[in-house]
C-alpha cells in the first residue's frame, strides 16, 4: 500500500513539473491559474488532468483541438514517480526519501529544460541551492562546513572552465547548477557526481560522434548528464566514497 501510494503520489508530483517545466521557460507564473493546451489553449477539465490515464485515453491528442500531445508530458510523469518509488524502497518512510525526493524534482525540471532548450534557468537553479542548504543541514545532518565546501568547489568547479573558455565550453548556467549540486550532496559526494557525470557524459558524446549525430566540438547539454549523476550519486554515493576513501587511505 506505501508503495502504491507514493507511485501515485510522484505521478500527481510529475504533472506538477510538467506545468513548472513549460511556464518557466515562458516567463510564466506556474502557482496559479488553469492548465490549459498549448496549442488551442483550451482550459482542461479534471479529466484531462490524470497523470498517464488522460494521455493513454485520449490517445495522446487534446480532446479540444486533437493537436498531439507531448510525449514531455507521461515520461515526465512515469519518471518521477519511478524516482519517487525507488527512493522510498531504498531510504524507507525517512527524511532522506523525503528531502531527496525534493531534490529529485530539481533535477527533473532542470533535466528536461536542458535537454530540449539547452537552458539551465536560474529560477531553478537559485531556488535549488537554498533548498539544498536546508535540506542537507537541517534534514540530512551534513556540516555546514562540508555543503558550503560543496557549494564553493561545485560553483568553482565550473568558473573555472567558464573563465578559461570565456563562456565556450559551458554557459552561466553550469556554475549556479554545479552550487545547486554541492549544496545539495556536500562535497565528497559532490566530486562523486562530477565523476559520474564526465564519464557517462563522455561515452554518450563518443557514440554520438561514431553515430554521426555530432562533431568534435559540438554542444552537448551538459546539465542532462549532470542531473542524472545526482540522482545516480543519492545511491551509491556513500558506497563510492567509502571505498576510494579507504583505498587511499
Amino acid at each position: 500500500m506505501f508503495e502504491a501510494f507514493v507511485f501515485i503520489f510522484g505521478l500527481m508530483v510529475g504533472s506538477f513539473l510538467n506545468v513548472v517545466i513549460y511556464r518557466t521557460y515562458r516567463g510564466i507564473g506556474f502557482v496559479k491559474g488553469r492548465s490549459y493546451c498549448p496549442h488551442c489553449k483550451h482550459h482542461l477539465e479534471i479529466f484531462d488532468l490524470i497523470p498517464l490515464f488522460s494521455f493513454m485515453s485520449l490517445r495522446g491528442k487534446c480532446r479540444y483541438c486533437e493537436k498531439k500531445i507531448s510525449w514531455q508530458y507521461p515520461i515526465v510523469e512515469f519518471v518521477t514517480a519511478g524516482s519517487f518509488l525507488a527512493l522510498f524502497m531504498y531510504f524507507g518512510p525517512s527524511a532522506e526519501f523525503l528531502v531527496y525526493a525534493v531534490y529529485v524534482a530539481f533535477c527533473i525540471i532542470i533535466f528536461v529544460h536542458d535537454f530540449k532548450y539547452s537552458l539551465i534557468l536560474d529560477q531553478i537553479s537559485l531556488p535549488g541551492i537554498v533548498v539544498g542548504l536546508i535540506g542537507s543541514t537541517v534534514f540530512l545532518r551534513m556540516s555546514l562546513v562540508d555543503v558550503g565546501l560543496g557549494v564553493l568547489i561545485g560553483a568553482g568547479f565550473f568558473m573555472i572552465q567558464y573563465a578559461i573558455s570565456r563562456g565556450k565550453w559551458i554557459g552561466g548556467g553550469d556554475i549556479r547548477l554545479g552550487a545547486m549540486m554541492g549544496a545539495m550532496l556536500g562535497w565528497k559526494y559532490l566530486l562523486v557526481a562530477l565523476f559520474i557525470s564526465y564519464i557517462v557524459g563522455s561515452i554518450f558524446g563518443i557514440a554520438l560522434i561514431l553515430a554521426g549525430r555530432k562533431k568534435w566540438g559540438s554542444h552537448v547539454p551538459l546539465g542532462t548528464f549532470l542531473t542524472v549523476a545526482m540522482y545516480a550519486t543519492f545511491f551509491a554515493g556513500p558506497a563510492l566514497v567509502e571505498y576510494y576513501w579507504n583505498g587511499f587511505f
